[in-house]
């Protein structure tokens, strides 16, 4: 079945199979031809995501069952559609009660000697051939004094209890004292703050309760991903989206064995973030990415290069800096030094190993600057091959950077640059120390950048998305999209786009909402000082002000929970007032306060009220062309649940909220018979008609689908032509074009024929047609050559 479009849906206990199924279809008549599935294997109770794996061999019994997805692949086959799942390779849960992940309790029950110790990325020698646990809430010895400690049994065996946690005991080790039979186990407990010392797996990113699995070894890929592969060849799952491919030892050579065992057609799309000019390799067997990139040129077109000295300037007012690469530097050390020191002992470690003669220090102190200077997730690095010329750029970028920074560490990163290509396949420390340093990018990375400098630097929020650029701005211009485009036709014609995710830290209407009211530049002033004023008085540092105040004109109202929430995360993320680890409440209780200040009657939320009221049409122009152009891009666009509505939400949890199903099903009917009454209709007006189009004319828009973009004779016509069959145009920066008198006399270039606006009905000539014409109705037209 070919995919033209994706739905993506989060399951959970509170949405099921079951669930998923009686809304198919509704979807079919979006327009969609595949359910996008969150994780559907067995997860840890209550999950809420499904990423923490704990069965391969089974579908979630809280979703339904196999039988339950097969359920609901027979559903959607009957309406035209298929299935894609997300897939989670990197890692499994590591989660009391231990015994729920059967091939970790073997490992914990038999160390080293167990059958699945292979499975799981342990650096036992640096244990003492022992698996650490830090999850003592003090020292062992108190723990035991303080009998926290027991033995006991569980399903006739012998077993060690600590509060939830059920750890195995090894054959042989049996007995009365606890100290004692825990001297003789395969694991050690220790206090949890010991992490850095005593954690000798690797984690995904710095959880700790997700253990990292050796899927590059055949038998593990084969046991972790029978099921699914299963599925695959019994027609259930048409495509599957990999999570984190970053994190394994070997992404090529981990999608190469995929695109082997799973049917002729499959769909593999990778959750792949692409740095400033990066792309994915082509050398990949897959479809392309799940779509950040696209997020990032779409806006770029769309974001107003005019707005930056206001930006700067009320930005600077509000304590912040300027110097992005500044800010990301400090906030990759944050994280480096706090939560990633069991991943920098482990680089270390195998440094020293292969480099004896070097001082233990000076190294320690090399591994963390190579660390630091990445500026992608991956240098893709393969051991077992030649290294290739971008990897060895990548390389020696990040070498180049660490010397800038710490010249006096030069011999040492010299050294670790060696080691780093890894050029001799039997050298077994250098092989470990290049894949464990690209496994280790990735988590400074995104920790560092999307999960710290982004809730630290708050010039435009709008602009710090996973995968975004907040200095996108400095160089906004529709060329950055239509090159990107180009490139996704030639590479990635299947390649997904995307503008909301189950990760994105905000929907794609906040951020519409944003990129509007930053063109209105009096506007932004005015909310900036008048919140930074207040600020001042309410004991409230600025830069934490200025997050708060975009934050209430994108998320619209808000209740004072869902407000908290966020702004608790986004708090502690930030690691400057306070943190997950060491929290400050007397500091976020005082910020929560301004918050709700701010959003009573007065003068801040009249600032805010008054910055959207007087941009409604900007924001209006914004949601729909944003859509627009989304849904008619080279590749397979995706819609997150819900959004094909306003949809106002922030970082998860708050974008998982139930969606209401029901009153956007009495939507689409009523947009049959009538015209849209509403912003709501609006947006679902738009991807209704262009997801349709998209399923009808699938031609225009294949592998063999031609993409131009739509000559106009000004700036504020964006447009693009697939096919010469279907033209999108939308209106970009409103107000500008408000300012300078409307539209004119301009025009947009159709290709020849009959066109009809999908969205009113409208028949248009080909050749130079009046823009105003165009836009009579909307700020965006689809048309479709009849």
């Amino acid at each position: 079945m070919t995919v033209t479009a994706t739905y993506r849906l989060q399951l959970h206990a509170g949405f099921t199979f079951a669930d998923a199924r009686a809304r198919v279809p509704y979807l079919a008549s979006l327009g969609v031809t595949h359910l996008y599935l969150s994780p559907i294997l067995q997860a840890v109770a209550g999950s809420q995501h499904g990423y923490d794996v704990i069965d391969h061999t089974r579908v979630s019994d809280e979703l339904g069952g196999e039988q339950g997805l097969l359920d609901l692949a027979g559903t959607a086959r009957e309406h035209g559609m298929g299935l894609v799942v997300d897939v989670v390779p990197n890692h499994m849960a590591f989660v009391a009660p231990e015994h729920v992940n059967a091939p970790l309790w073997q490992v914990l029950r038999d160390g080293r000697d167990a059958a699945t110790a292979h499975w799981f990325d342990i650096d036992w020698k640096a244990g003492g051939g022992r698996l650490g646990l830090p999850i003592l809430g003090g020292t062992l010895q108190e723990a035991l004094d303080a009998g926290e400690i027991t033995l006991g049994e569980h399903d006739g065996a012998p077993v060690v209890r600590y509060y939830e946690h059920v750890l195995p005991v090894a054959l042989g080790t049996e007995g009365d004292d606890v100290a004692e039979v825990l001297s003789r186990q395969h694991y050690t407990l220790a206090h949890w703050r010991d992490s850095d010392a005593m954690l000798n797996y690797r984690r995904f990113f710095d959880v700790t309760e997700l253990i990292a699995v050796r899927v590059e070894l055949p038998d593990v890929f084969d046991a972790t991903h029978r099921l699914l592969v299963d599925l695959n060849h019994r027609d259930v799952i048409e495509g599957f989206r990999i999570d984190h491919p970053d994190g394994l030892a070997d992404p090529e050579g981990y999608l190469q064995r995929l695109r082997e065992v799973t049917r002729p057609g499959t769909g593999i799309w990778v959750e792949k973030i692409l740095e400033g000019e990066e792309t994915l390799p082509t050398s990949w067997a897959c479809d392309g990415t799940t779509g950040y990139d696209a997020m990032r040129v779409l806006t770029a077109a769309l974001v107003d290069p005019h707005a930056l000295p206001t930006l700067d300037e009320t930005w600077t007012e509000a304590g912040g800096g300027l110097d992005l690469e500044h800010a990301v530097e400090r906030a990759k050390r944050t994280v480096v030094d706090e939560l990633l020191g069991p991943e920098v002992q482990r680089l270390t470690r195998r440094a020293r190993e292969a480099l004896p003669d070097l001082d233990a220090d000076r190294l320690e102190d090399a591994v963390v600057e190579m660390l630091v200077a990445s500026e992608v997730y991956r240098a893709y690095i393969r051991p077992d091959q030649r290294l290739t010329p971008l990897a060895l750029e990548r390389l020696r970028h990040a070498f180049d950077l660490a010397v800038d920074a710490r010249p006096d560490l030069r011999v040492e990163l010299e050294h670790l640059l060696d080691l780093a290509k890894a050029e001799d396949p039997a050298d077994v420390w250098a092989v470990d120390f290049a894949v464990r340093l690209q496994q280790t990018w990735g988590p400074v990375m995104a920790k560092g950048i999307e999960d710290t400098t982004f809730y630290r630097w708050h010039r435009l929020v709008a602009l710090n998305e996973v995968g975004g650029d907040p200095a996108v701005v400095e160089h906004a211009d529709p060329a950055v999209l239509h090159d990107w485009a180009a490139r996704q036709q030639r590479d990635w014609p299947r390649g997904m786009t995307t503008l909301s995710t189950h990760d994105t830290k905000r929907s794609e209407d906040v951020r519409a909402r944003l990129l509007a009211v930053a063109e209105d530049t009096a506007s932004w002033r005015a909310c900036s000082r008048a919140f930074a004023t207040a600020a001042d008085a309410a004991g409230v540092d600025r830069p934490t002000a200025h997050l708060l105040w975009q934050t209430l004109v994108g998320v619209g109202p808000i209740s004072r929970e869902r407000l908290h929430g966020y702004l608790t995360k986004a708090m502690r993320e930030a690691k400057r007032h306070t943190g997950w680890l060491a929290v400050n409440e007397e500091y976020e209780t005082r910020v929560q306060a301004f918050a709700d200040s701010a959003v009573a009657d007065g003068d801040l939320h009249e600032a805010v009220a008054s910055a959207v009221r007087e941009n409604l049409p900007g924001i209006r122009a914004a949601v729909l062309g944003q859509k627009l152009l989304q849904l008619l891009l080279p590749g397979t666009p995706d819609t997150y649940q819900g959004t094909e509505v306003v949809d106002l939400s922030l970082v998860d949890p708050d974008n998982r909220r139930p969606v209401d199903y029901e009153d956007r099903e009495a939507r689409l009917a009523r947009l049959a018979q009538e015209a849209p009454a509403s912003l709501d209709d609006e947006k679902l007006l738009v991807t209704s008609r262009a997801l349709r189009v998209r399923r009808e004319l699938s031609d225009a828009f294949g592998e063999k689908g031609t993409y131009a973009p739509l000559a106009a004779s000004t700036e504020h016509a964006l447009g693009v032509v697939r096919g010469d069959r279907v033209v999108g145009v939308v209106t970009r920066l409103p107000r500008r074009l408000a300012d300078a008198g409307g539209w004119a006399d301009h025009t947009v270039t159709l290709p020849e024929g009959t066109w009809r606006d999908e969205l009113t009905g409208r028949v248009l000539g080909g050749g130079e047609v009046a823009c105003a014409e165009v836009f009579e109705r909307f700020p965006v037209a689809l048309l479709v050559v009849r």
